[in-house]
C-alpha cells in the first residue's frame, strides 16, 4: 500500500488524520486541536449519539471505529458473575482504525493476539497492557475488516461495593472504572473474556441508552506514540468519570511498542 495515510496508504512520515472517504462518511475533520484546551477538546461534530435510531444494535456496530466511538457514550457494559454484578456506563472511548491507523494493534496485520479485532463486530477484546492491566474493546467494522473502541472511562451504575472491593477501599467513587485499566479491573475482565459476543445474553452484555445523553466531545488520543494527534478519543463533557488528558510520552516519536495502551 503506497502514499500517504490520509489517502488509505501508509507513509515513513508522521501520518495525518485519514480522510473522511478512507474510513466512512460523518466522520468530522479536526486534525489541529487548540492545545490551551486542558483535555485537548474540539467538538465533536454532526456524529450519531444517544439511543441508536436502528433496533439492530450488530449492524450499528459493524461500522467503522471512529464513526462508532462517539455513539456508544452512555451504552453499558454488565458483567454477571458469579461474585456479583458490576454495570459500567461509558463515559470515554477511543477509535482503533486497524490495517489504516499505526497506533492500532492490527496496523501490520492479522496475529494471533489481534485476531478478534478482525469480527464480526459486537464482540469483546480484551488485551493485557503492559503486562498489568487488562483492558477492554468493543469490535466494529464490517468482518475481515480490523476496527476497535478502546473503553477509557465509564461510571459504575450497579454493583458499586463489588467494583470498590476490586479496586481497593481509598478508590474515590468516580474513579473505580476511570482509565483502561481501572475499567476493566472494576469488571474483572480478563483474557478468558478476550472475544467473548456482548450481544448474546451473557456473562457480559452491551446495550444502548434508555434515552439521550450530554454534549460530546473530540481530542487526540492518550498514550500513542504514533498518530496521536487524530481526534478519535470522545467524551462526555464535564463527567467527572473521564480520564485526564496525558500526552504520550514517545508521541512523534515513531516508537513502535505497544501502541494501543
Amino acid at each position: 500500500m503506497g502514499g500517504e495515510l490520509g489517502g488509505c496508504g501508509r507513509s515513513s512520515r508522521a501520518p495525518s488524520s485519514p480522510s473522511v472517504s478512507c474510513l466512512a462518511s460523518g466522520v468530522p475533520a479536526c486534525s489541529r486541536v487548540a492545545a490551551s484546551n486542558s483535555r485537548g477538546a474540539c467538538p465533536a461534530g454532526p456524529m450519531p449519539r444517544g439511543r441508536p435510531l436502528s433496533a439492530d444494535l450488530r449492524a450499528i456496530l459493524s461500522q467503522p471505529a471512529p464513526l462508532v466511538a462517539p455513539s456508544l457514550l452512555g451504552w453499558t457494559l454488565t458483567h454477571r458473575a458469579a461474585e456479583g454484578t458490576v454495570a459500567v456506563q461509558l463515559t470515554e472511548v477511543e477509535a482503533y482504525a486497524g490495517q489504516a491507523d499505526p497506533a492500532s494493534h492490527a496496523w501490520r496485520g492479522p496475529s494471533a493476539r489481534n485476531a478478534v479485532m478482525f469480527g464480526p463486530a459486537g464482540r469483546l477484546y480484551v488485551y493485557l497492557s503492559h503486562g498489568l492491566h487488562y483492558c477492554a474493546n468493543i469490535v466494529t467494522g464490517p468482518e475481515g475488516e480490523a476496527s476497535a473502541v478502546l473503553l477509557r472511562a465509564g461510571r459504575v451504575i450497579e454493583g458499586a461495593s463489588l467494583a470498590q472491593s476490586r479496586r481497593g477501599e481509598r478508590v474515590a467513587e468516580r474513579s473505580l472504572a476511570r482509565g483502561p485499566g481501572n475499567l476493566g479491573q472494576a469488571l474483572a475482565l480478563t483474557r478468558e473474556h478476550n472475544g467473548i459476543d456482548l450481544l448474546d445474553g451473557a456473562p457480559l452484555v452491551l446495550s444502548p441508552p434508555a434515552g439521550p445523553i450530554g454534549p460530546v466531545l473530540a481530542g487526540p488520543r492518550v498514550g500513542v506514540s504514533r498518530a496521536h494527534d487524530w481526534p478519535w478519543r470522545h467524551w462526555l463533557a464535564g463527567d467527572p468519570t473521564v480520564s485526564a488528558y496525558r500526552r504520550g510520552r514517545l508521541a512523534g516519536s515513531g516508537w513502535r511498542g505497544d501502541w494501543q495502551t
